[in-house]
């Protein structure tokens, strides 16, 4: 097992931030715009106390919980840890994502094992509390695009994007909660470009079959979402909860009041926030007038108020909404509201006893925005915990990597640098080293040039500059061509670089924002994700390298 320290990562890699340096290795940096260090044992022995002496409606909650887990088919072991949460001593450790098809990339199943281990190791730490591990389904999301793609590699070692299209092509209008829609029979045409993009292995027909069971016509994204990742994590006792509920809804009504009534104060909140955070860091949030949607005739609107007007609209439409209204919808219908990014943590939060959110980098780059939020509506803000991060190594692409003697690092930096370094490497022909002693030649030669040229006239010399420009340029033009040259008389080789850089990084991206877990599965078997979750490690705070 090898580890990369995420400071390593080229900036063209994307993805991690100073910000998020700083909270994994230089806390102190960032130490003001979060209440609690992850690293820290006193931080958990702090928050521990607060939680107890909460008043959450645990009654209440574990009802619903109850209610929606019966609805999804979730195991014993989830009623068990729902019947924990009513008790005072017990903690969730959250984490969530939206429903994407086929449960989403691999960060999602990477989230869930961090989830679910960091609760057994805080049991572990504090064994007279329990520690339960809840998914928050982000099913309220409207952003289709989102949700109904995944990717998989083909036989081809090429990424395929696998997506479901309703109807056969893509919705132009707002469809509201994308966790609601219905799968239809366009759902066929999916499974049949996922079957034909896949290598055909032992395991194959044992994972299409999986799958179907539970992406099917006339069921909800969430409903196949949750049945999915049941199917992958029942036996851990992982806790379901989607937030669009009329009884959880009813639960978020105060919040929601608090919201429009004195609106627009937590945007300024966030933006008095955003300013201090942005003297060193990127703000990752753009909070809006009122952090609230709506939905409406099917679909879910951003609440706005109307400039030079009193009332409010949802963007988008001719929907006006009055101040009194507004408040009225807030108080005696919240089902009809949805948080929006800044809001969304709040909600949760307020709900559950959360000692731990396990986030990604751009949920942590969230979090720094939100602590005055936090205070402000009077929630506890819990321990922002990172979720565990690796890249799968299979045994082709370790030999490939291992004979090139090449790191996941350079395939990130640049693809085309390393294909030319590895033909370079078996070619007898050394390009890099011709050209740079040509180029050192020439520069040598025209160098004395210069001397002699600057005592007869010093004008010259620009012109000198110029000419020594172009037969720069012109070297790198014969350079490149040399190069392509010389990697299709080495084709092969380029291939097996090509191969082993999709591997690693499908679509010049890291795995686990871009592969779905159904590719593993089918070339290793349906127990791959038990394997992932005895490999992954959730406490060394670096990307993990697993073999395969």
């Amino acid at each position: 097992m090898d580890w990369i320290d995420y400071r390593q990562f080229p900036p063209s890699s994307g993805g991690f931030s100073q910000l998020f340096f700083d909270y994994m290795y230089d806390f102190n940096e960032v130490r003001r715009f979060f209440p609690y260090n992850f690293r820290e044992n006193r931080s958990y022995e702090s928050i521990i106390p607060l939680l107890e002496k909460r008043s959450y409606d645990r009654a209440s909650l574990c009802s619903i919980l109850r209610e929606q887990n019966t609805a999804f088919g979730s195991s014993a072991q989830t009623f068990d840890n729902i019947a924990l949460l009513e008790k005072p001593t017990t903690f969730a450790v959250v984490t969530g994502q939206q429903v994407g098809l086929f449960g989403g990339p691999l960060y999602t199943i990477f989230k869930t094992i961090t989830a679910i281990k960091f609760a057994e190791k805080l049991k572990a730490k504090f064994p007279t509390h329990d520690f339960v591990p809840v998914f928050w389904i982000e099913g309220e999301d409207h952003d289709f695009a989102e949700m109904n793609n995944v990717s998989v590699l083909d036989g081809e070692s090429k990424p395929v994007k696998i997506e479901y299209l309703p109807g056969g092509e893509m919705p132009e209008r707002n469809l509201g909660p994308v966790g609601e829609l219905l799968f239809d029979g366009s759902l066929d045409q999916t499974f049949a470009h996922f079957e034909t993009c896949i290598q055909k292995t032992d395991f194959t027909e044992a994972v299409v079959k999986a799958i179907k069971e539970h992406y099917a016509g006339g069921k909800t994204f969430n409903q196949a979402f949750v049945g999915w990742m049941n199917a992958l994590f029942g036996d851990y006792g992982l806790v379901f909860l989607t937030p669009n509920h009329p009884q959880v809804k009813r639960l978020l009504s105060p919040i929601f009041v608090k919201e429009v009534s004195e609106f627009p104060k937590t945007t300024q909140i966030v933006i008095a926030q955003s300013a201090e955070l942005e003297e060193h860091y990127h703000a990752q949030i753009k909070p809006k007038s009122l952090n609230l949607f709506m939905f409406h005739k099917g679909g879910r609107y951003l609440i706005q108020p109307r400039e030079g007007e009193k009332d409010f609209s949802l963007k988008g439409t001719r929907h006006f909404i009055q101040p009194d209204e507004m408040l009225r919808i807030a108080s005696e219908t919240p089902e009809l509201l949805s948080a929006n990014v800044v809001l969304r943590p709040i909600t949760q939060d307020a709900l559950l006893p959360t000692i731990a959110y396990v986030a990604g980098p751009s949920e942590i780059a969230y979090h720094a925005q939100l602590k005055p939020v936090y205070e402000y509506f009077d929630v506890i803000q819990p321990i922002v915990y990172p979720r565990a991060s690796a890249t799968f190594v299979e045994e082709r692409l370790l030999r490939a990597m291992e004979k090139y003697g090449l790191d996941l690092l350079e395939f990130l930096d640049d693809v085309d640098a390393v294909s030319a370094k590895v033909v370079e490497q078996i070619s007898s022909v050394k390009l890099e080293s011709i050209f740079g002693n040509a180029t050192s030649t020439i520069h040598a030669a025209l160098n004395e040039l210069k001397f002699g040229l600057k005592e007869i006239d010093p004008t010259l010399i620009a012109s000198l500059e110029n000419v020594l420009s172009r037969i720069d340029g012109n070297i790198n033009v014969l350079k490149e061509k040399s190069v392509a040259a010389q990697k299709r008389r080495n084709e092969t080789a380029v291939r097996q670089i090509e191969r082993a850089a999709n591997g690693l990084l499908p679509n010049g991206t890291l795995q686990e924002r871009e592969l779905s877990v159904l590719y593993f599965m089918n070339k290793y078997g349906m127990d791959v994700v038990k394997w992932m979750s005895g490999e992954l490690d959730i406490s060394a705070f670096k990307h993990q390298l697993l073999q395969l």
